[in-house]
C-alpha cells in the first residue's frame, strides 16, 4: 500500500525540471508510504512513489519497477489477493521473476496477456502502467473503489495521484469549484461518481481505467457489478446460502491475511468486523492483534466491552484505545488536509484518531466496511421490504407530526422518503437527513440558489443508479445503489484517507470478489425479512460468535457532533462559518445561518448536519484552498 504520482508531459522536455514537480507531487504523499520515496523518468512519462513495505521488503519490490526488456513501468497503490495463483500460472508459460511482490506479478500479467491480463486481478488496487514500446498509459481502478485515483490538467502536463493534494502540487491546476459537486455536498456531505470539489480535477470511478495512446484518451468500464449479477449461482436454498458464504468469508480473509508484516483487525463489537476476527482466528496459525475504541465522552456508544468479549471468545491479543475528544478543531483541519476537500462523514473522526495512535506501529489492519452493503444491515432496507405500505403515509399529517420535535421530524423523513414513488428520489432522500421541506439550498443567496438549480442536480448519481437497475426489486436496487454510489464515495472514502494518513493499509475482506460475486447474486429476501436484517451473515456466524453478537442489534460508531457544535466547537463554528469572505464566496445567508446555530443551541431543531457540512466546507475555503500551489 503506498501513494503514487505521475505526470503525462509531452511538451514539457526539462528533466530537472519534472524531477522537482514530480518530487512536490510525490512529497504530499508520504504520510501513506513512510518506508521509501523514488521517482523514474521514462520520458514522455514521470511516476513517483511513496511506498509502505508489507509484501517483499526487499529492494525487490520497490517501485515504480521496471520491466525493461518489455519496456514497461508501473507504479501502484493496493494489494493483490491472487498474486500467488497468478504467478503461478505466469511461471507455467515461462515467466522468470526477480523477487516475490504482487507488483512484478501485474507487470508479468500485462506483458504476457495484455490488457486482458490487468482484468485477471483481485484485490484493491490503483495503478499507473506505462507501455512504453506502444507509448500507452494506463490507469486504472479496483472493481468496488476501494482505492482512489485522481487527475487533471496542470501546467506541466497531464497529472494523477493518489490524492488530490498530489495533482494539486502540479502546480497550474485550476481550482473552479464544480457545481454538480458542491450541489451533491450540500445534500449528502459528499460528491459522487467521478467528482471531486474541484470542477479540473476527477477521479477515476471503480472498475473503470483510462488508457493514453497515441495522443488519444478513452476513458472505459473494464469491470461492472453487473458481471457479477449475470454470473450462475449454484445455491438452492439459505442453508446452502450459509454454508457458502462461510466458506468465501474464511477464504477471503485468509489471503487478506497475506503479509509480510504483522497484521491487525479493528474490532467493533458489531457483527461484521467479528466475522472476520472469526475467520481469522480459524487456523489458529498465527497470533491475530485487535484494536478495539472509545471516545473520552458520555455521549458516544461505548464497544468496548462487546469487542473485549469477542476477542476472550476468539483468544485475541485484544487492545482498548481511548482516543482524546480533545483539539477537535485541530483534528478537523487535519481531516481537511487528508480529505483535500470538504467532507460531511464525522465518522472520520474516530478512525482517524485511531489509526493516529497506531501509527508506526502497525501496518495493515482488517476491518468490516461493506458488511452492511452486502449483506443489508441498513434499516432502510426493511422499511424498503415494505414501500408500498408507507405510501399510504397522509401527507397533511406532516406539518403536525414534524412540529412534536425531533422524533416527529424523523419520523415524516422516513416515511416521505420510503414512500416516494420515484425510485431515484427514494433511495436519495433515504440517504441524506436533509428533506424537499427544507433543503440546504435555502441557506444561499436566491441568485446562487437558482443558478445552482439550472446547472446541476444533486440526485443525478441515484437518478443514474435507479436507470441503471430498474429491473429490481426496492431493496435489491437500493443494495446495488449503495455499492456503487454511496460506499466508494464516502464510506471508504473515509477509510482510505484516515488510515493512509497513519500509513496503515485499511482491507475489507466483506468486499473481497469471492464474497462479492456469491452474495450480491442471492434473494434480498434471505438478507432481510420483517425486523430482521443481515440474516444470511448472522447464520453464517452461529456456533462461530457469542449469540449476543450475532443477534444483536446494529450500533454503529456515534460521533457526537450535534452536541459538540452546541458545546465545544459553538466558537469554532461561529468564527468559521461566519465569516464574511467564506459568506460571500458561497453565497450564504448569514442570518439564517446565525438563527440556525440559536435554534440548534436550543435543541429547538436538529441542524446538526447541515451545521457540520457547512463548517467542513469553511474550513477547506479558509485553511486549505489558499494554500495550494499555483505553479
Amino acid at each position: 500500500m503506498c501513494g503514487i504520482t505521475g505526470l503525462l508531459s509531452v511538451d514539457f522536455h526539462d528533466k530537472t525540471e519534472l524531477l522537482r514537480i514530480l518530487n512536490r507531487m510525490t512529497q504530499t504523499l508520504a504520510l501513506r508510504g513512510p518506508d521509501a520515496i523514488e521517482s523514474l523518468v521514462d520520458y514522455p512519462v514521470s511516476f513517483g512513489h511513496c511506498r509502505l513495505s508489507i509484501l517483499d521488503l526487499s529492494d525487490a519490490g520497490s517501485q515504480p519497477m521496471q520491466l525493461g526488456r518489455r519496456g514497461l513501468s508501473i507504479v501502484y497503490n493496493g494489494e493483490i489477493y491472487n498474486f500467488r495463483e497468478l504467478r503461478s500460472q505466469l511461471r507455467a508459460q515461462g515467466c522468470v521473476f526477480v523477487g516475490k511482490s504482487d507488483t512484478e506479478v501485474i507487470l508479468h500479467s500485462y506483458a504476457q496477456w495484455g490488457l486482458s491480463g490487468l482484468k485477471r486481478l483481485e484485490g484493491i488496487f490503483a495503478l499507473a502502467l506505462w507501455d512504453k514500446t506502444h507509448q500507452r498509459l494506463i490507469l486504472m481502478r479496483d472493481r468496488l473503489g476501494v482505492k482512489p485515483l485522481f487527475y487533471g490538467e496542470s501546467s506541466c502536463g497531464f497529472a494523477f495521484g493518489s490524492e488530490i493534494k498530489a495533482v494539486l502540487a502540479a502546480g497550474g491546476v485550476d481550482t473552479a469549484l464544480n457545481d454538480q459537486a458542491f450541489s451533491e455536498y450540500l445534500w449528502f456531505g459528499n460528491s459522487h461518481g467521478d467528482r471531486t470539489i474541484y470542477r479540473n480535477i476527477r477521479a477515476l470511478e471503480p472498475g473503470q481505467w483510462m488508457i493514453i495512446e497515441n495522443g488519444q484518451r478513452r476513458l472505459e468500464r473494464w469491470w461492472r457489478i453487473e458481471e457479477w449479477l449475470n454470473e450462475p449461482v449454484y445455491v438452492n436454498n439459505r442453508g446452502e446460502a450459509t454454508e457458502q458464504i462461510q466458506a468465501a468469508l474464511d477464504q477471503a480473509v485468509e489471503r487478506q491475511l497475506i503479509a509480510d508484516v504483522p497484521v491487525g483487525i479493528f474490532l467493533s463489537g458489531g457483527l461484521d468486523s467479528s466475522a472476520i476476527a472469526a475467520s481469522a482466528t480459524k487456523k489458529k496459525s498465527r497470533e491475530i492483534n485487535s484494536y478495539a475504541v472509545a471516545f473520552d465522552t458520555d455521549l458516544s456508544v461505548n464497544e468496548l466491552p462487546k469487542a473485549s468479549k469477542v476477542a476472550r471468545h476468539l483468544g485475541l491479543n485484544h487492545h482498548e484505545l481511548l482516543i482524546n475528544g480533545r483539539e477537535l478543531e485541530s483534528i478537523l483541519v487535519k481531516l481537511v488536509n487528508a480529505h483535500d476537500e470538504p467532507f460531511g462523514d464525522a465518522a472520520n473522526i474516530p478512525l482517524y484518531l485511531m489509526c493516529q495512535q497506531l501509527q508506526g506501529k502497525l501496518k495493515v489492519v482488517l476491518q468490516g466496511d461493506g458488511g452492511d452493503e452486502m449483506f443489508a444491515g441498513y434499516r432502510r432496507y426493511n422499511m424498503l421490504r415494505n414501500a408500498f405500505w408507507w405510501r399510504l403515509w397522509p401527507k397533511p399529517l406532516s406539518p403536525l407530526v414534524r412540529s412534536l420535535g425531533p422524533f416527529g421530524m424523523r419520523f415524516v423523513r422516513m416515511a416521505e422518503s420510503v414512500g416516494h414513488v420515484k425510485s431515484a428520489l427514494r433511495m436519495a432522500f433515504l440517504l441524506t437527513i436533509e428533506t424537499q421541506h427544507f433543503p440546504p439550498e435555502n441557506f444561499l443567496l436566491k441568485e446562487r440558489r437558482d443558478y445552482l438549480a439550472k446547472n446541476s442536480d444533486p440526485f443525478l448519481a441515484y437518478h443514474q443508479a435507479a436507470k441503471r437497475f430498474d429491473s429490481y426489486e426496492p431493496v435489491q436496487q437500493m443494495l446495488l445503489t449503495d455499492l456503487t454510489v454511496q460506499l466508494p464515495s464516502q464510506f471508504l472514502n473515509k477509510v482510505d484517507r484516515a488510515s493512509m494518513s497513519a500509513g496503515i493499509e485499511s482491507r475489507v475482506p466483506l468486499l473481497d470478489e469471492g464474497v462479492g460475486r456469491l452474495v450480491v447474486n442471492l434473494p434480498s429476501n434471505w438478507k432481510v425479512a420483517g425486523m430482521h436484517n443481515k440474516i444470511l451473515l448472522r447464520q453464517s456466524q452461529h456456533g462461530r460468535l457469542p449469540e449476543e453478537i450475532v443477534s444483536g442489534t446494529k450500533t454503529g460508531f456515534g460521533v457526537p457532533y450535534g452536541e459538540w457544535l452546541r458545546t465545544t466547537l459553538l466558537g469554532f463554528l461561529k468564527s468559521q462559518i461566519l465569516e464574511p469572505t467564506f459568506l460571500r464566496r458561497f453565497s450564504l445567508k448569514q442570518n439564517l445561518l446565525e438563527n440556525q446555530i440559536k435554534l440548534h443551541c436550543q435543541r429547538k431543531t436538529n441542524s446538526s448536519f447541515i451545521l457540520w457540512k457547512f463548517l467542513n466546507l469553511a474550513i477547506w475555503h479558509n485553511n486549505y484552498i489558499s494554500s495550494i500551489p499555483r505553479k
